[in-house]
């Protein structure tokens, strides 16, 4: 089901899709258009584009204390145990990502350091339409409190003015989140970013969203702080002959199933490994609620590449640079070295990648599109600021006064040096 390429082939179709300028200037022509009304017309302009894209707007933006506290009554006891497991693994391990504020330097008449701040105000998108996503609201949220944000505000469409789902809100009770809003799209994004009568402006906007919001968040960078904007979502297989061919199929089955531009991609050094795999997909596809999807990205976006050792197999993966990349292998653990470029990895046989999706704790808020070569997953890092600080006294500037005003003269910037030569020439 997905096809064998040679490794030029396979690497030239896991290679970033090239954005198509002509739909992408479609895009940003529509987020453009739809967050110049929302900057005018505020509330009104909101109301408008969810009745236009959405259905009925709803009554009311933000849900009510009320509203959230009903929907714990509405969602299954052990679904709220599961989600709040999942919390726990979260906070967890993103607690282990805190910085303190720290004096860098203190040696005679020098002190210099930095301080970590958190973001005052981020707001958290949260994708709607046929699905809900309660993990994405856990990925989101927890990272900005443990950080210290003070408010953390969260969009998510509904249809026809309906309720929100009730465990979308059960997941924000768990995970922190102080305002809900029933808004999404790319208005959505304009209201946080620039605030109406209803929804307040925010200093960052987190979270993943359909072309038109990644078209939204790109357009309003610079007013706020984004993330990331991502691409397809992808996954990378390292596998050799000790891995399951059923174990690999459900793996790559469960990315495809995302949607038809969703990418996933086997690098094997058994060629009977990938015939056993694509048996697999084929009987697992079967019984799969969304076969067409899947069927369609594992045939049109995924591949399958042999290699001669593990080794050439990690230079592959790490020129891909994928979005999530398993490791199934013998002692995965020895190869955890090799990998340069990846947004998160999952090692062994008993690691799917779903884990990290769900429950584990390292955040799913990952590079797409071989952004991994250069960037992040979410982190309690994005929501906080770090300030530098210096301070010298009298005698260490006239130590260091020199030097500076060479180095102002040759740029001939003299104003920099005069700065110091007024404090130097005082005495």
């Amino acid at each position: 089901m997905i096809p064998l390429l040679s490794i030029e082939e396979f690497l030239a179709k896991a290679a970033p899709e090239k954005t198509n300028s002509q739909e992408q200037q479609k895009f940003l022509q529509a987020a453009s258009t739809i967050i110049a009304d929302v900057q005018e017309d505020g509330d009104q302009a909101v109301r408008f584009f969810i009745e236009k894209f959405d259905g009925k707007a709803p009554a009311r933006f933000l849900v009510s204390e009320e509203e959230r506290k009903a929907a714990w009554d509405a969602v299954d006891d052990e679904v709220i145990r599961a989600l709040q497991r999942a919390a726990d693994n979260i906070r967890a391990f993103h607690q282990k990502q805190l910085n303190s504020s720290r004096m860098m330097q203190a040696e005679g008449n020098v002190i210099s350091g930095q301080l970590y701040r958190p973001i005052d105000r981020v707001g958290i998108y949260v994708p709607g339409g046929t699905a809900v996503y309660p993990s994405s609201v856990l990925m989101n949220a927890i990272p900005a409190v443990l950080a210290g944000v003070k408010e953390v505000n969260m969009a998510t469409p509904v249809k026809d003015g309906e309720e929100l789902a009730p465990i979308l809100a059960v997941a924000a009770d768990i995970a922190g989140v102080t305002n809900i809003f029933r808004v999404g799209g790319v208005q959505a994004i304009a209201a946080l970013a620039y605030g109406t009568e209803s929804i307040p402006k925010v200093d960052k906007i987190v979270g993943p969203g359909n072309a038109y919001v990644a078209a939204a968040k790109k357009l309003v960078y610079g007013d706020v702080g984004i993330d990331m904007i991502a691409g397809p979502s992808e996954v990378a297989i390292i596998a050799d002959e000790s891995a399951s061919p059923a174990y690999v199929a459900a793996d790559l089955i469960a990315q495809a199933e995302h949607d038809t531009n969703a990418r996933a991609f086997l690098i094997t050094t058994s060629q009977s490994l990938v015939e056993a795999v694509n048996q697999e997909l084929v009987k697992q596809c079967q019984v799969l609620p969304r076969k067409e999807i899947a069927t369609t990205s594992l045939q049109e976006k995924g591949a399958g590449v042999v290699v001669e050792t593990l080794t050439e197999a990690f230079d592959v993966a790490n020129r891909i640079a994928p979005e999530h990349l398993e490791i199934q292998v013998k002692d995965p653990l020895s190869y955890l070295s090799k990998v340069r470029h990846a947004g998160s990895v999952f090692l062994g046989h008993y690691t799917p990648e779903a884990l990290g999706d769900y429950f584990a704790g390292p955040n799913h808020v990952l590079p797409t599109s071989g952004t991994a070569r250069f960037s992040s997953g979410l982190s309690v890092d994005d929501f906080v600021k770090k300030t530098t600080y210096l301070y010298y006294t009298e005698e260490a500037l006239r130590e260091a006064g020199d030097d500076v005003v060479r180095i102002a003269n040759q740029e001939q910037l003299e104003g920099h040096g005069l700065a110091v030569r007024k404090r130097l020439e005082e005495k």
